[in-house]
């Protein structure tokens, strides 16, 4: 062999040698956790508070990395914290990140909102009057695969996209945010919008399971029984109509000179006197059984009685969407069904399309996004400026399959409400507090208050969950009216733990 050619040899072999390192050297470095101080005041009360960013890292019980997740936290500068609780707040998806539910609405900072109209862009955000902070300390986790929040080179993201999957990472990632900052044993909260309800109640019961008590666990904007998702279920119908009947009075359509709130009431007990048998009855009802209650529909919900009958008392969300407003030329949003936008052409008419449109995300989603990045860079994180607020790549390869504690099976249509009533059982001590919106379309609090009902839990853990309900859609933090509401409920949840 030549002098060339054995260096040429022993270069190839130095070069395969080294591209395991130097490829693992390419990979993107974990950035560097970064703080800043702060002070927050509401014109009363102010508070001096450190905000923090990094990626915690997140291991199997055997050590394999699954990789990092991102946590913003804002914590107090209160010396003595055996009584400071700490809150872990996230919104849902699944797929979603925990911005919203910080810079929209219960964060030190946010984007403020009074009205039913779109944000201007850029808007800066501005000290929150109705924050959590005075009462608590609060971690925003996103999920992984979201945000900031990575899943490590070569570790399958499917174990944690999944209804188990997702709350191992959560609990994993709970438990790590305690220990690097040295607060375990403090009283432990969960905030959870969304999907974030659904895996509240699972992570109550699986922290719970790993020795870390949860004190108490709020609920905003809730599901948790998928079945009223699938097409054609009856309960989807049900929960539906009372959302219908506030949005029809809210526009004029209906109940004029009638309080919001007593017209939902209406509607709801129509739903349980009425509704509910008539659909089970389906075609068994008469002509002149179903005429009468489509007239008694049409009264609630605004829309024609003709209609309604045509449908078999079954309006669909989008069907009301495109006609409450048509007069106006406008269509109505899904997460808040008060807010509006100019209706398309039918040339538009693709109904997976439309199902996607929402004037209510519109009108916050890019001004959070922006107030929400501008913090981070205050506080120094220098992360990927691709911030994933919502991956579809998640919610598309989700893994729906849950076995409720004591039941048989894995459906892929998961029921966790039997979580959250086995984790009581298990911590009677722990308190649940339920917000709903009357306008709230994509979850509707007949539907959860109807799966929590059918617990039939004993009377010493039935009163220690309380609901509230006010004139907001799924974000809370798009209505000022009901975050002025929440503000002193919200305050009165925590001290209650001084009553145990």
């Amino acid at each position: 062999m030549t002098e060339n050619a054995q260096n040429a040899q022993t270069a190839q072999t130095m070069t395969l040698r080294l591209e395991p390192e130097q490829a693992k050297k390419a990979e993107p470095p974990v950035p560097e956790a970064a703080t800043k101080d702060f002070t927050w005041s509401n014109g009363k009360q102010t508070l001096k508070y450190a905000a923090t960013a990094e990626c915690l890292p997140l291991h199997e019980d055997g050590g394999t990395l699954i990789g990092h997740m991102f946590a913003l936290s804002y914590v107090t500068d209160q010396k003595d914290k055996t009584d400071r609780p700490v809150t872990f707040c996230w919104n849902g998806g699944p797929g979603g990140s925990s911005f919203m539910v910080n810079v929209g609405g219960m964060g030190p900072r946010h984007v403020p909102i009074s009205s039913q109209q779109q944000l201007g862009c850029p808007t800066q955000p501005e000290d929150n009057p109705w924050t959590i902070l005075p009462s608590s300390d609060l971690v925003y986790l996103d999920a992984m695969g979201t945000g900031y929040s990575k899943v490590a080179e070569g570790y399958d993201p499917k174990k944690v996209w999944g209804v188990d999957g997702d709350a191992d990472a959560f609990a994993r990632g709970i438990a790590a945010w305690l220990s690097a900052h040295k607060r375990w044993n403090a009283p432990l909260y969960l905030y959870g919008e969304s999907y974030g309800t659904m895996r509240n109640s699972v992570l109550m019961r699986v922290l719970g399971e790993r020795g870390i008590g949860v004190t108490g666990v709020i609920e905003q904007s809730t599901i948790l029984d998928y079945a009223p998702t699938l097409p054609g279920n009856d309960l989807y119908y049900m929960g539906m109509l009372p959302v219908y009947a506030a949005t029809a009075n809210y526009f004029g359509k209906a109940g004029a000179g009638v309080d919001q709130f007593e017209w939902f009431d209406k509607a709801w007990k129509f739903v349980d006197d009425k509704l509910g048998g008539a659909l089970i009855k389906s075609d068994a009802l008469t002509a002149e059984e179903e005429r009468a209650l489509a007239e008694e529909m049409a009264e609630l919900i605004g829309l024609p009685a003709d209609l309604i009958q045509r449908k078999h008392l079954r309006i669909e969300l989008d069907t009301f969407r495109k006609l409450i407003m048509a007069d106006e030329g406008l269509f109505t949003g899904r997460y808040d069904t008060r807010f509006t936008e100019a209706a398309y052409m039918d040339v538009q008419g693709d109904n997976e399309f439309f199902a996607g449109e929402d004037p209510s995300g519109d009108a916050i989603m890019t001004p959070d996004t922006s107030a929400w990045m501008k913090i981070v860079q205050e506080v120094g994180f220098k992360g990927s400026p691709n911030y994933t607020g919502l991956s579809f790549k998640v919610n598309e390869e989700w893994n729906w399959t849950h076995q409720a504690p004591g039941t048989m099976g894995s459906p892929v249509c998961p029921n966790t409400a039997y979580d959250m009533a086995t984790a009581l059982r298990r911590n009677p001590k722990c308190r649940v507090l339920f917000f709903g919106g009357i306008h709230d379309a994509a979850t509707p609090y007949w539907n959860v208050r109807h799966s929590m009902s059918k617990l039939f839990l004993p009377d010493y853990l039935a009163e220690r969950i309380e609901y509230h309900v006010h004139e907001n859609g799924h974000m809370a933090y798009e209505d000022q009216p009901t975050l002025e509401k929440m503000a002193p409920e919200l305050a009165a949840f925590y001290e209650k733990r001084h009553q145990d």
